[in-house]
């Protein structure tokens, strides 16, 4: 068998370009701001995870270029040898002190973040417990770790629980879970989670990608929005979103986190993050301690958009951060939707299989704390004639 039969049968993009509604790729010419020019024409962006709205920032960017004038553009190692600077450990220091953690390790994406802690931690014997609405990173690193990957339906303690009670006692378990679910928005039960790793002998990690700066006293993330800072054990973080930058980061304890530097492959073996994007990850976020009014005006725009949807007769789903999701149900209309708004004058992000259930597909909306009231409004508006012009709700909704 060639091996690349496989890419000769994968044939879904070219009929989604064929029905012209193919939905990826479309090429920024501009910032990444509220409004872009993305292909020639002005969009109200709706579909970015920059939810401070820092990438614009005039200090932030400067930051951004002393590192690059001052170090060059890359490091050309990783940290265990040549590639750390005075900036890794200045921003690792800043982030546990920030998510009140003892100790910090970045990494160059929020994807390998993922993959180098799970993997370092979970060993042969051991067994990872995973929410079934996890991000993909976390799957990957289940993957890359020797250990036993478990799955409960999303958000489903009772099934926690069960599979809980069946992990030996000679085995060691870390439950994982999204702290904020990039797809629907909504908040992992994490006072329960952490009840019952307290109950069965668990450790605790949570994906903090879309909470820091989000929820949580002055943006401190999930742990800090239910008071469990001290509960959870494991905290990991993108940059590339609050933070306007690139690369991720985990905190915990000073051992684990020394542990994770002496085991973790994809940070051994990976150059650090360039002195740009640590500068400018570090500059993000002493702006955020300086500006922990900026999750709240966030959190006020995302109620707003809500309520604006609801009146215009638009199904969201609930929740209480800056991701709100339209429901489209269907692949195609899902498609069809998005590209009916982008053509409007709308970016949202079409959220399909296996990132959803078949038959719940949605519009991924989500919010700057630089958006305005007037500039959500029009995008209500333009959302509501695009999405009313053929109401579908399938029959069991």
């Amino acid at each position: 068998m060639d091996l690349f039969e496989k890419c000769s049968k994968f044939t879904l993009a070219n009929e989604y370009r064929a029905m012209g509604i193919y939905p990826y790729f479309h090429a920024l010419e501009s910032r990444q701001d509220v409004e872009v020019v993305m292909e020639g024409k002005r969009r109200i962006m709706l579909g970015s995870n920059n939810y401070l709205g820092l990438t614009t920032n005039p200090e932030i960017i400067e930051a951004g270029i002393k590192a690059f004038e001052k170090y060059g553009s890359g490091c050309s190692g990783s940290r265990f040898l040549n590639g750390t600077l005075e900036l890794h450990l200045e921003l690792e220091a800043e982030l546990a002190k920030f998510v009140h953690k003892e100790g910090a390790v970045t990494f160059s994406t929020g994807f390998q973040s993922n993959l180098g802690i799970i993997s370092a931690l979970v060993g042969l014997h051991d067994y990872v417990i995973c929410d079934k609405e996890n991000h993909a990173s976390i799957y990957d690193g289940c993957k890359l770790s020797y250990g036993k990957l478990v799955r409960y339906e999303h958000n489903d303690m009772e099934g926690l629980e069960k599979l809980l009670q069946k992990v030996p006692e000679t085995s060691g378990a870390l439950i994982v879970t999204d702290g904020v679910f990039s797809m629907g928005g909504d908040i992992a039960n994490l006072p329960e989670i952490v009840r019952l790793a307290k109950k069965y002998g668990a450790r605790v990690m949570v994906d903090d990608a879309h909470g820091l700066g989000v929820i949580g006293e002055g943006g401190r993330g999930t742990a800090s929005y239910f008071g469990l800072e001290k509960e959870v054990d494991v905290i990991m973080g993108t940059f590339s979103k609050s933070l306007a930058s690139l690369g991720g980061y985990m905190a915990a304890t000073e051992e684990v986190c020394d542990f994770v530097r002496h085991n973790s492959r994809p940070f051994m073996f990976s150059a650090s993050i360039t002195p740009a994007s640590c500068a400018v990850a570090l500059a993000a976020l002493k702006h955020l301690e300086a500006h922990p009014e900026l999750p709240e005006r966030l959190r006020a725009l995302a109620a707003h958009a809500r309520a604006g949807f609801k009146s215009k007769g638009i199904r969201i789903r609930e929740s209480d951060t800056p991701i709100v999701p339209i429901y489209t149900y269907e692949a195609v209309r899902t498609l069809r939707k998005a590209k009916e708004l982008y053509e409007a004058g709308v970016y949202v992000n079409p959220v399909l299989p296996p990132a959803t259930p078949p038959e719940e597909c949605l519009l991924r909306t989500s919010y700057m704390a630089t958006h305005t009231e007037a500039l959500i409004d029009e995008a209500v508006e333009i959302t509501a004639e695009v999405m009313n012009r053929d109401k579908y709700i399938p029959e069991n909704k």
